[in-house]
């Protein structure tokens, strides 16, 4: 028979290869919600709306699982490494911040119906930020699978930038609808996915940190437009 501590590791690696496969659902929301925007395709953005179910059952199986597996951690009393605890509570954080992310897709998908009657076309600005979120999204599940802190870094790089695309796109839009060249509907529709893009983006850096967390056991923080290690307290 299993020692206690092996069949710990076991449902905590089953655990994490299920949020591995709830971070890939996610990812197909992301870039189907995108997708649907470019392409005006509403039954495209209705399948993304339909399939926030899923990913809600999901993250309530993951939650209970890992609420029941840290119970009976703690009525064992078993010495868990520290690598493993590290790794259980990294997936209860990066669980929420999947949940959340779907909801940005939903949101997304919902503007659809308004670029459609309105049929008018997003900037190249608008379409490299949308590209570039579902990139972000795919990099942070591969790093949360792989526990790849290089890659993490990678992600977490990315957040200035979707910051600067949001700014440049809520500008482009004022100057647009002063100028007569687009209508507010659109605009106000334009800045809402921006919006979501860009929030999308602070959920994946807050997964990559958690990455480099449960690998070095390190916490970074976002200071002076970049991310850095905190200092040491004093002593």
């Amino acid at each position: 028979m299993p020692n206690t501590l092996e069949v710990f590791e076991r449902r905590i690696a089953r655990l994490r290869a299920d949020m591995v496969e709830q971070g890939r659902r996610v990812e197909r929301m992301v870039e189907g919600a995108v997708e649907a925007i470019f392409e005006m395709d509403q039954s495209k953005a209705d399948w993304i709306i339909s399939h926030d179910s899923v990913i809600d059952r999901a993250d309530v199986e993951i939650e209970r699982a890992a609420v029941d597996l840290l119970t009976d951690i703690a009525r064992t009393a078993v010495d868990l490494p520290e690598r493993l605890l590290r790794l259980l509570l990294m997936i209860v954080k990066v669980n929420n911040e999947l949940e959340r992310t779907a909801d940005g897709a939903v949101t997304i998908a919902e503007q659809v119906a308004t670029f459609q009657a309105l049929a008018d076309e997003p900037s190249g600005r608008f379409r490299v930020m949308a590209n570039s979120a579902v990139g972000i999204v795919r990099d942070t599940v591969t790093c949360f699978e792989r526990q790849d802190t290089k890659l993490a870094q990678a992600v977490l790089a990315s957040d200035d930038t979707m910051d600067e695309f949001e700014r440049a796109i809520l500008l482009e839009m004022q100057q647009r609808v002063a100028a007569g060249d687009a209508n507010v509907e659109f605009a106000f529709a334009t800045n809402i996915v921006a919006n979501e893009l860009e929030r999308i983006g602070d959920h994946c850096t807050n997964v990559a940190e958690q990455v480099i967390y449960i690998a070095t056991g390190k916490i970074v923080r976002h200071m002076e437009g970049h991310w850095t290690e905190p200092e040491e307290p004093p002593i």
